[in-house]
């Protein structure tokens, strides 16, 4: 046979003696031997240890390695045994994993060169495991310490991953031990850095901004050049979170404000208590869930589906009630009605205080609204993402309510000509006072949402009363659509505004424009004819 044949199969049977080698279970003695390594003070020597025990295929590897992460690994130093201590003090033979009494002990240590090792080891360890939650979860503990140690376990689990998505992280993992690599051929680094470009996040942002000072130039102009292009991608995505929270706050908004918006159109009151209801809203789910919770914790999950008709029906009859009693004897006296409702705002925040105390109160979310996925690198939270399509459901029902039921007509009516709607024998007065319960009661349900995402305190209304003033008269006092368009042109701008010039000067701006665009539009986006322009 000559050599053009020998030398790959030398090389083929090389390789195959590696991987025999790495799952090849060591002997008693070989653990004993592996394991004593640990028994020094010398942090080099431990991380050596580390290294070698992780390579050697032992089944004790894993929870020898996990001890000494978790500061539970320990050795004798008359004999150098090392011992494992268990949750409830007792201790195990670190080599054997059978009961034994380690008399006096001393704690094998850790630095920061140590960690890293263990971080690599354990990542190096479970790129085999079954659960493919944690093979990614090892690929991306490879990929962050770039220990070259566990490249052949890499390349081994690379070939026979099927899951596309781990497989992936794996390929970065060893791409991002060939370009730290600095023995490595210029033209594997290179094509490693395209590797690491393509997973365009802020690690390998970072991993490509720290190469060796003697990497040479051609693999330096690549990775700067794929620096850029990362950073041009992140810039994009940022740009994108920056949407979503917008219409996230959008939402937000959107829920606070379309009630006040209907009431100002209808009644021409600006009612300060606004704020109030959603608060009122925000309670209601939160003695809805205390009462589940007493009653029949298994439901918890469907608490808010409880919660938003109880809501709507609390904080409706609450506006109802304001109406009957305080704004209707104050029509026509904008001033005395901004007055009185801001009294009420007072009263309403001061009962609550007196009833549910002073502090923020607990609400629970339901495990569907809990946790997030990523699209690319963008992160959405389910329960915002909920809150989104809440707003929207709420919207369109409002407009099909309004625009197919004969309260609804008469509604728009009494909007656009109060006199001539009294003459045709609709009760503008009742209309005044259903339509004041139903901004009342969507305020309500503005508050379920709210207690997802924020502090249920007593002044949870006073966060969003001037924000919902801002959308209405932005928008255009009375129009739905206006109201829509103005909670997401404002939400998506004050989250542009916040990262440079700050969450409460970026509200001012936001303040300083809409006073400057009412001056060329006082009726706003979408101005209403009829009444509302009188």
């Amino acid at each position: 046979m000559n050599d053009t044949i020998r030398r790959p199969l030398i090389l083929f049977a090389a390789l195959l003696a590696m991987i025999a080698g790495l799952a090849a279970p060591a002997s008693a003695q070989d653990n004993a031997a592996l394991v004593q390594r640990f028994a020094t003070e010398n942090f080099n020597d431990i991380a050596n240890a580390v290294n070698a025990l992780a390579s050697s295929g032992s089944e004790r590897a894993s929870p020898v390695i996990e001890a000494l992460r978790d500061n539970r690994l320990v050795y004798r130093q008359g004999d150098r045994a090392v011992f494992i201590r268990q949750a409830d003090g007792s201790f195990i033979n670190a080599a054997t994993g059978t009961a034994a009494d380690a008399g006096t002990t001393r704690p094998v240590r850790l630095n920061n060169n140590v960690r890293r090792a263990v971080e690599a080891a354990m990542g190096a360890l479970t790129l085999m495991h079954p659960d493919a939650r944690r093979r990614a979860a090892a690929a991306e503990a490879v990929f962050k310490s770039r220990d070259a140690g566990a490249l052949a376990a890499l390349t081994q689990a690379i070939g026979q991953e099927r899951d596309a998505r781990v497989k992936r992280l794996m390929e970065e993992a060893r791409a991002a031990i060939a370009v730290a690599d600095a023995s490595a051929p210029d033209v594997d680094r290179i094509t490693a850095i395209g590797v690491i470009q393509r997973r365009g996040d802020q690690d390998a942002l970072a991993m490509l901004g720290s190469l060796p000072a003697n990497t040479a130039a051609p693999v330096r102009e690549a990775a700067e050049t794929a620096a850029t292009a990362i950073r041009r991608s992140l810039a994009f995505w940022e740009a994108g979170q920056n949407v979503w929270y917008g219409l996230s706050l959008g939402s937000v908004l959107l829920l606070a404000a379309i009630g006040l918006a209907i009431t100002f159109g209808v009644m021409g009151v600006i009612n300060m208590a606004h704020g109030e209801m959603v608060m009122i809203g925000a309670y209601t789910t939160f003695v809805v869930q205390q009462a589940i919770r007493a009653i029949a914790p298994g439901l918890m999950d469907a608490s808010l589906f409880v919660a938003l008709p109880m809501a709507f029906l609390v904080a409706g009859a609450i506006g109802v009630a304001i109406e009957r009693l305080i704004i209707r004897h104050l029509y026509g006296r904008a001033l005395e009605t901004l007055l009185a409702t801001w009294g009420v705002s007072l009263i309403l925040q001061q009962a609550v205080r007196s009833w549910f105390g002073p502090t923020n109160r607990e609400v629970t979310t339901p495990s569907w609204m809990s946790g997030s996925f990523e699209i690319g690198n963008l992160a959405i939270t389910a329960n915002r993402l909920a809150i989104i399509v809440f707003a929207a459901l709420v919207f369109a029902a409002l407009l099909l309510f309004l625009k197919r039921t004969p309260f609804g007509l008469q509604t728009r009516a009494v909007t656009q000509n109060r006199r001539m709607a009294g003459a045709m024998g609709i009760r503008t007065n009742w209309v005044d006072a259903l339509t004041f319960g139903l901004g009342s009661g969507i305020a309500g349900l503005a508050g379920v949402a709210l207690s997802q995402i924020d502090n249920v305190s007593p002044n949870l209304g006073q966060g969003y009363i001037i924000d919902s003033f801002m959308v209405v008269v932005f928008g255009g006092v009375g129009n739905l659509w206006g109201t829509l368009v103005g909670a997401m042109t404002l939400g998506i701008a004050n989250k542009f505004l916040e990262p440079y010039a700050g969450a409460v000067l970026g509200k001012i701006l936001l303040l300083v424009f809409i006073i400057l665009f009412i001056q060329k539009r006082p009726r706003g986006l979408f101005a209403l004819k009829g009444r509302a322009v009188e």
